[in-house]
């Protein structure tokens, strides 16, 4: 049957593929009761599904022991073959069929609910996080009982290639979660929750694959290998599109590939206006295999490496010389190019297990809580870590530094002098690094915004995060799809920040640059150049067409429309020029 769900609309483009359910979900399991009769089937269904997971796993072992692979996966396996041959997970779920004559489905996840219930009383934090071990190993054995694929991959259903691509369908991903897409061959992704700026969002729009979050109701009305379409630009899903539909978006997807084709050819233009202003378009990346994608658009550097991803999915903490390497392997990669590597920005809807511990406190509101740099200046010992590795990677590369969320005077005053401390403990220890090293800071509290004199005066160059800046200036909780349509990067408050911030940097001389979500919209580029902005930074793949706007711009005749545009009030009026622009 065909349907269509509407979202938001987080990562342009056209995806067509089968789907591919994840998230625990597929634990929500009917129960039924069954015939006495009809009993020992049913635990001999249990045991034959048992023995698939059995055989399933032993085989991903041999795999893992075998291909070079970490020993930590060939581990990792056999960790879920002991689980699985627990008693509590292979007898116990019997006795409850024989006792009850419930289904096999049911009685197993009954058990692993009593299971994780013990779990999550364990202080210790690295015990108290296997109960996704157990999680993991209950959903083997459910798609063998129900007869889902139970493989990550392509599948064989459809003749045409699109139609077996694969689109995941989540009820919720994390940041972590969607990371790990990186190594896959995802066509795009659909969730029930999410905002347009939430940080997974941020990372479907890093892959260039698209993606629609907000739906609702996607994940229980989706089924396994149905076929899918998503419209990225519009905000739709269609599942099980009928033939004319399906045709009609293929058509759109060939000429968006055409268009992208087209963009390749600006790759070596030089990035700067019709009257000549110089604009530097810089790449966010989240990891250092992300740098061929910033060489293939040939950017101007890196404006935004996020550590924060260095520290997820992992129980232990990267150690100095693990960041060292991931920072040096980009600082000699870019050859010369600045790479603005922001410190640990971990809190709100980026979060790593290797970060808890049995106190992790809990905070009733994470995004104006314990993040960024306040966990770093509340956890020195960690931020020592991390400074010197970013010190030691300067001696291979134009290595900046840049400081999340900085809000007061003493945060930049403790953060220079963890700085000064990690220098002199390289000097003693004889290791180099550049003494000249440029420390930056990040403009997304309004409070910041606001009195910007004493970040003038301590910092080098200031970074705007307009997604973290509009969500504090507008009170709105930019991972909520219940207020999401109340986010605005165009009402007049969050413009006059912007604008503002540029212009108090120009004065003191002092680079300012955007990070955030705007620099990376085409839509908004001759706005930011009217501003007065020169330095953009996004993700890669959104580089070639920010860049045809600027060489289409012209920059004096846009600062005085911007101008006569940041005296408005109505969020209607701002629109309407908007289009002129």
């Amino acid at each position: 049957m065909t349907f269509t769900l509407h979202g938001l609309a987080v990562s342009h483009g056209i995806a067509i593929g089968r789907a591919h359910l994840v998230s625990h979900a597929t634990l929500e399991v009917a129960h039924y009761t069954l015939r006495e009769r009809d009993v020992p089937m049913e635990v001999a269904r249990f045991d034959v599904a048992l023995k698939t997971v059995q055989a399933e796993l032993a085989t991903l072992h041999d795999e893992a022991s075998g291909s070079g692979a970490p020993a930590e996966l060939a581990a990792f396996v056999g960790i879920h073959s002991m689980i699985l041959a627990d008693p509590l997970l292979s007898e116990e779920p019997k006795q409850l069929i024989r006792e009850r004559r419930c289904n096999a489905e049911w009685a197993l996840v009954q058990q692993m609910e009593q299971l994780v219930g013990h779990f999550d009383e364990i202080d210790d934090s690295y015990l108290r996080e296997r109960r996704q071990d157990i999680v993991q190993v209950v959903e083997r054995v459910l798609k063998v009982l129900t007869g889902q694929p139970r493989k990550l991959g392509r599948r064989s259903k459809g003749a045409d290639r699109d139609d077996c691509e694969l689109i995941i369908v989540a009820h919720d991903l994390s940041p972590a979660d969607t990371i790990q897409f990186k190594t896959l061959k995802i066509a795009g992704f659909v969730t029930d929750l999410g905002g347009a700026t939430s940080h997974t969002a941020i990372v479907a729009r890093s892959l260039a694959i698209p993606a629609v979050v907000g739906l609702h109701h996607a994940r229980p009305l989706v089924r396994d290998d149905d076929l899918l379409i998503i419209d990225g630009t519009r905000g739709v899903l269609i599942v099980e599109p009928d033939p004319r539909v399906l045709e009609e978006y293929r058509l759109r997807k060939s000429e968006l590939e055409l268009e992208r084709s087209k963009l390749k050819r600006l790759k070596t233009a030089r990035a700067a206006t019709l009257d000549g202003e110089e604009v530097a378009l810089l790449a966010n990346i989240e990891l250092p295999q992300d740098v061929g994608q910033v060489k293939e658009v040939d950017a101007a550097g890196i404006g935004l490496f996020r550590t924060e991803y260095l520290f997820m999915n992992r129980d232990e903490l990267p150690t100095e010389d693990e960041q060292l390497e991931a920072y040096r392997s980009v600082a000699k990669a870019l050859a010369g190019k600045p790479v603005t590597i922001r410190t640990l920005d971990i809190g709100a809807d980026k979060q790593a297990r290797a970060l808890r511990n049995g106190g992790e406190r809990q905070e009733p509101n994470p995004a104006l809580g314990l993040r960024a740099i306040r966990y770093c200046l509340a956890e020195p010992q960690l931020f020592m870590t991390q400074l010197r590795a970013l010190l030691r990677a300067s001696h291979y590369g134009r290595v900046r530094i840049l400081v999340p969320m900085l809000a007061h005077v003493h945060e930049i005053e403790q953060t220079l002098a963890l700085i000064e401390l990690a220098k002199t403990q390289l000097r003693e220890a004889r290791v180099k690094f550049d003494e000249g090293i440029e420390v930056g800071g990040m403009i997304e509290i309004p409070a910041a915004a606001l009195v910007l004199g004493p970040f003038l005066k301590r910092l080098r160059f200031l970074s705007i995060g307009t997604n973290d800046l509009i969500q504090y200036t507008l009170a709105i909780d930019r991972t909520d799809e219940a207020v999401s349509h109340l986010y605005d990067p165009l009402h007049p408050a969050v413009l006059r920040l912007i604008a503002g911030t540029i212009q108090a940097g120009a004065r003191a001389e002092v680079p300012v640059a955007i990070c955030g979500e705007m620099a990376g919209d085409p839509t908004l580029t001759h706005l930011l150049i009217g501003m007065g902005l020169r330095q953009f930074s996004m993700h890669p793949s959104q580089i070639l067409e920010v860049k045809q706007k600027v060489v289409m711009a012209d920059a004096e005749q846009l600062a005085q429309k911007v101008t006569r545009l940041l005296r408005l009030d109505e969020p209607e009026r701002i629109r309407e020029l908007m289009e002129r622009l």
